[in-house]
């Protein structure tokens, strides 16, 4: 006899995926209204909820294949269309086509890393990701927005239209590339590690309290940085490789 497939679905790891999809929604409402340091925010606080709801899922082996594609539904809400709307509301609105466009773009390649992260989920690295992660290029988004709105309007506002919608393009470019990111997967934090990495990690967060928006910002944009470097030093060694005459 054919076993029946089992119904109903696991309730807290998806309840939490839910906590995100709230917050990136409620990031695009803030948006609308020109509270951009909420949305800013919102999307930071989805960043948590997405984090937890899939380490819930593995330590209370819930997870399942339902699990999975809401989890990534609630992403291109959060860390897709949210970020793009953020940014576009904040500064690209004025720049007609070419900052919807912009928008877009980042929209479309959010939809595209999902999709390709979720063919690819049993076979990949787990070291790695391939492409920015969808949470860090919103984050990057967010960080953006969020530093700006706070110190106001300055001298070099045009500058940063041409650098937001650089910064915004440039974040879809990298989420659909095939530059390698560490995963950070590897830490073990069921394990017992050293007092002085337990001291580490809190004067991280303490850092992180003084100026929230802006050392956000920074810590992603050089994530998304250390993807290209990386992987362009990799490139170097192989090219070198090549080069180099053989034995025999």
């Amino acid at each position: 006899m054919e076993r029946k497939a089992k119904r109903g679905i696991y309730l807290l790891p998806n309840i939490l995926t839910t906590f995100g999809l709230f917050s990136g929604f409620f990031a695009i409402i803030l948006a609308t209204k020109g509270q951009y340091t909420d949305a800013a925010i919102a999307i930071f606080v989805a960043m948590l909820w997405d984090g937890l709801d899939g380490r819930v899922a593995r330590l209370t082996n819930t997870q399942s294949e339902f699990g999975a594609q809401y989890d990534s539904m609630a992403d291109m809400i959060s860390f897709g269309v949210a970020p793009a709307l953020l940014m576009y509301f904040w500064l690209l609105s004025d720049l007609g086509k070419i900052g919807w466009l912009a928008a877009f773009v980042y929209v479309a390649a959010g939809a595209l890393r999902l999709a390709r992260f979720n063919t690819q989920i049993g076979i990949e690295d787990k070291r790695y990701f391939q492409g920015l992660p969808s949470p860090a290029a919103a984050a990057l988004i967010a960080g953006l927005v969020w530093t700006f709105d706070v110190i106001g309007m300055t001298d070099y506002d045009q500058y940063l239209i041409l650098v937001s919608w650089i910064i915004l393009v440039g974040s879809g470019v990298l989420m659909v590339s095939n530059v390698r990111y560490n995963s950070f997967k590897e830490i073990n934090l069921k394990g017992r590690s050293s007092f002085k990495l337990l001291l580490f990690a809190t004067l991280i967060i303490i850092v992180i309290t003084l100026e929230p928006s802006a050392i956000l910002f920074v810590f992603f944009f050089v994530y998304a940085l250390s993807g290209l470097l990386t992987t362009m030093i990799e490139v170097r060694k192989r090219r070198h490789l090549k080069k180099r005459p053989k034995k025999g």
